[in-house]
């Protein structure tokens, strides 16, 4: 039986000539299999009502259509209700852009280079408050790099003398705000260098400007590292800046609680000692293994679950493996839980089952509701899963060659660039299922997936 072999995806994201060690891209178009923009825009109605439910099938049998990857992300990230109109999502739309403007106006007020086209990565700020004006910083950066540069001799004001005549900050959130700043700057200019995207400027500034404005609103967490990964494609999928931002605000839902940070403990921690408790459970051999190491606290995971294996897959894999995960992960209330977060879940308190159809949930949260599961405390992220699948299958590796950490890490690190990202899921799918029956014929009340709480809706 002939089969499609499918069309490459890498002319929609291309990568710079000089680039020559980027890992292998797997994803293919295929016809009939990957959703495409006629059957996206088939599946709404006249009014524009989405049947969610339709293409969550085919999202996780063959991913998005690279043309309409943006819009599709949207909804399964709960930027919009399927069940709105076109007329109510353009007022949704409109609404946001202008509160976006609204921030980085702010955000401007605060800091001049907010929305200016450069940014900085040498700080402006000391933790005391004082402006930084520091002759070798000032020297290092250059106007062909986009970035913050000295004022020029002449009489005309430019966003970058305010910048640099910044008189001493006292407000404590925005000197914390600007002491982010130069970091933000250092981590966009690696960010996905390897793609012709981001040689141009704008796109750049565009990405520096999101986090920051970011970082502003989301007082708790701010900044941290990784989120540069998260935010890329946002920008590269998404033309408007506002839209981009909201799609990550989105993202960030889910993943923020990695990123809050104290002084005893990272953000991501919970996650790992989840995934302990889930590999404990599927696969107990490798666990002792890895405790038996000095690995029980599986920070080896740690970038896999910050940054939702970027690093291990190429740029266009990585996109596959996430809207897959999000399609099976989707949950028709997701909008709700994000806009009116009371009242959601009273309606869902009120009249559960009724207001949610299962053929509108993606197959993994299917499983959670049909577990009953979702009744107890919030579940684990697909993402868990995922790196448990991973573990699973190099077990037998690290079992046999693992004498120490670093060997672990080894066997890790060359998976990048060699996981299937269809596979993964089917794996992380699998384990999942085994791990609720296990954990539900155990009937132990207070088992880490019922008690602990990674919540995956995090605000």
């Amino acid at each position: 039986m002939w089969r499609d072999p499918g069309v490459s995806a890498d002319s929609f994201y291309e990568i710079r000539p000089e680039c020559t060690d980027v890992p292998v891209t797997r994803f293919k178009i295929k016809a009939g299999k990957t959703l495409s923009a006629r059957k996206w825009h088939a599946a709404f109605t006249p009014e524009g009502y989405l049947d969610i439910g339709k293409t969550l099938s085919r999202i996780y049998r063959g991913g998005v259509h690279p043309s309409i990857k943006g819009e599709v992300w949207e909804f399964l990230l709960g930027c919009y209700d399927p069940k709105s109109t076109f007329e109510e999502r353009y007022q949704i739309r409109q609404r946001r852009r202008m509160q976006y403007a609204t921030w980085k106006e702010e955000c401007r007020q605060l800091f001049p280079l907010v929305g200016s086209g450069r940014f900085v990565t040498a700080p402006v700020i000391t933790e005391d408050g004082q402006p930084i004006q520091d002759p070798l910083v000032l020297k290092e950066t250059s106007p062909a790099k986009g970035l913050a540069v000295h004022p020029q001799h002449n009489n005309s004001p430019s966003s970058m003398d305010a910048a640099n005549n910044l008189e001493k900050v006292t407000d404590k959130a925005v000197v914390q705000w600007m002491l982010t700043l130069h970091q933000i700057g250092l981590d966009v200019v690696r960010t996905d260098r390897t793609l012709v995207f981001y040689e141009k400027q704008e796109n750049l500034s565009k990405l520096w400007d999101i986090l920051a404005v970011y970082a502003w609103i989301d007082k708790d967490v701010g900044y941290g590292q990784g989120m540069c990964d998260i935010c890329s494609p946002m920008i590269i999928l998404l033309d408007d800046e506002a839209d981009a931002f909201w799609c990550f605000e989105r993202l960030m839902r889910r993943l923020r609680g990695n990123f809050r940070c104290t002084e005893s403990s990272v953000g991501v921690a919970a996650q790992l000692s989840n995934l302990a408790s889930v590999t404990q459970v599927i696969d107990p051999k490798l666990h002792k293994h890895l405790e038996h190491l000095g690995g029980g606290d599986y920070l080896f995971a740690f970038r896999m679950l910050m940054v939702l294996f970027r690093r291990e897959f190429s740029f266009c894999d990585s996109l596959y493996l996430w809207e897959m995960m999000w399609a099976l992960e989707y949950d028709p209330e997701l909008f709700l839980m994000y806009e009116m977060p009371l009242s959601a879940s009273e309606k869902a308190e009120g009249s559960k089952g009724k207001t949610k159809s299962i053929r509108q949930c993606g197959k993994y949260e299917r499983e959670i509701v049909k577990s009953g599961a979702k009744n107890a405390e919030a579940p684990l992220p697909m993402s868990i899963f995922l790196v448990a699948s991973v573990l699973k299958d190099k077990s037998a590796k690290l079992l046999q060659e693992a004498r120490g950490l670093d060997d672990v890490v080894k066997i890790l690190n060359d998976t990048t660039g060699n996981i299937d990202a269809k596979k993964a899921c089917s794996g992380a799918m699998k384990l999942h299922k085994k791990y609720l029956k296990k954990v539900f014929s155990a009937t132990l009340p207070h088992f880490p997936y019922l008690s602990r709480k990674s919540k995956l809706h995090d605000s």
